[in-house]
């Protein structure tokens, strides 16, 4: 008996119905956390409003779910990909930017976001017509490994930074992640993370009411938010506007979001051993994507993205059932409704989503070596070696994007959407794509 349920943790639980409501409650409770924190930290970036990023955090994440089919486990939070963008659009100061404030410009950023969620429906298109398959052939493993792979060592600076607030703290909560994930048994196993915040805060609380600060002198916590926020509130939408300017500064963003939406579908995959691309298929997912990231820049918040914390989750838990995440975009859009909450939850300290981050986006990178491996990419071959270096230092390399102007607009292209590109071209100019073998590779595996 013992063995199976070793064997249920070591393959996955693909239907959480069979631990009972409460246990996928506190799962779904899990994933809300992990996306908390960075969702949150685009609105208070941009100058947006959290309580509309958190009720289209859930929204969206409902409605991905509708049309990849309820079978994809993904969460859509916030995209840090368009915050080029916006600091662009409100340095602009002639035309119809002329004397107005940065808030003033937000609805003409989340205009051009907007159109750009059109890209999205115009691959989706593409996909449909040529199939998947054709496609792939220009994403083997050997680009999107590495892609995966930056997905997450990109992140890793936030992790830090946000880690470097209170070692300590993020320390234990760091700890007690590892400590429930390789010695902990049944849901203290598959809930690290809650666990992991829950211990941390806990000691915060402590640290706190005994006198201590944090390193830089600050409070460990501030309760100002919680106290201030009233218990029922509704989000204050705003209407996106459009004009030519930030459409044309927003649009090729889109390039990166695509990519690395293909990049996060195929490491949640990897990490549940379901191949999404193929079923319920591409051109279903980006089509989701996109008309999340349309809805949600049409009224108020940023756009969206699938998230790699929520797939680190899914790595750390081994619980792959999609209907765990959609209880999380409940939880969100609740939240979204009761700003006294959301004030509560604002006090955990950074550093321990820091230390939560230390696991999180490891994972990630460690899930696009994983595609690498079970693909059985031959790094013997000089074209997959010089198209991973090339991917890998393009990524990390570009860590502020690459500005240029096409006339007499700035337009970014993030470090993610050049690495994307140099390994698309690569790939399809070097001699001896890799595709069909990896693909035979797997199938005999």
């Amino acid at each position: 008996m013992n063995n199976q349920k070793s064997d249920v943790f070591e393959t996955g639980i693909k239907d959480a119905r069979s631990l009972g409501m409460p246990k996928m409650l506190l799962l779904g409770l899990q994933h809300m956390f992990a996306m908390f924190g960075a969702t949150v930290l685009v609105p208070l970036l941009t100058g947006l409003s959290i309580q509309v990023t958190l009720i289209f955090a859930g929204v969206d994440t409902l409605l991905f779910h509708l049309f990849s089919k309820f079978k994809v486990p993904a969460f859509l939070g916030s995209s840090f990909a368009f915050l080029g963008g916006f600091a662009v659009i409100q340095g602009l100061n002639t035309g119809v930017y002329a004397g107005l404030s940065d808030a003033e410009k937000l609805p003409y950023a989340l205009g051009g976001i907007v159109v750009s969620g059109f890209l999205y429906l115009i691959v989706a298109l593409l996909v449909k017509t040529a199939g998947a398959r054709k496609v792939m052939r220009f994403l083997p493993p050997i680009v999107t490994g590495p892609i995966i792979m930056l997905i997450g060592l990109n992140l890793a600076p936030v992790g830090v930074g946000m880690a470097s607030n209170n070692w300590l703290l993020a320390f234990i909560a760091f700890a007690v992640i590892v400590v429930c994930n390789i010695w902990g048994k049944g849901m203290v196993k598959i809930l690290p993370i809650l666990l992991g915040l829950g211990v941390a805060y806990l000691v915060a609380i402590i640290m706190h009411f005994a006198g201590a600060t944090n390193p830089d002198g600050s409070a460990i916590l501030d309760f100002t938010m919680a106290q201030e926020s009233a218990w029922v509130g509704l989000p204050p939408f705003m209407l996106a506007r459009f004009e030519l300017q930030a459409i044309l500064i927003m649009v090729p963003i889109a390039i990166a979001t695509v990519m690395e939406h293909i990049g996060d579908i195929s490491a949640i995959g990897a990490t549940v051993g379901e191949d999404f691309i193929e079923d319920p298929g591409l051109h279903r997912t980006l089509l989701g994507d996109g008309l999340a990231t349309i809805t949600s820049s049409m009224f108020g918040s940023s756009a969206n993205t699938t998230y790699g914390e929520n797939t680190g989750v899914l790595v750390l838990s081994k619980v792959y059932d999609p209907r765990v995440v959609r209880i999380a975009a409940f939880f969100a859009i609740i939240l979204s409704l009761t700003p006294k909450m959301e004030g509560i939850i604002s006090t955990v300290p950074v550093a321990i989503i820091g230390g939560i981050s230390f696991v999180l986006y490891g994972m990630i990178a460690a899930v696009g070596v994983r595609s690498i491996v079970e693909n059985k990419v031959d790094f013997t071959k000089t074209r997959n070696v010089i198209i991973a270096a090339v991917i890998l230092v393009s990524g990390l390399g570009f860590s502020d994007g690459l500005t240029f102007n096409i006339a007499g607009t700035y337009v970014t292209l993030t470090s993610l959407a050049i690495a994307s590109i140099a390994g698309i071209v690569l790939n399809a100019v070097l001699p001896g794509n890799d595709y069909v073998h990896e693909k035979k590779n797997k199938e005999n595996a």
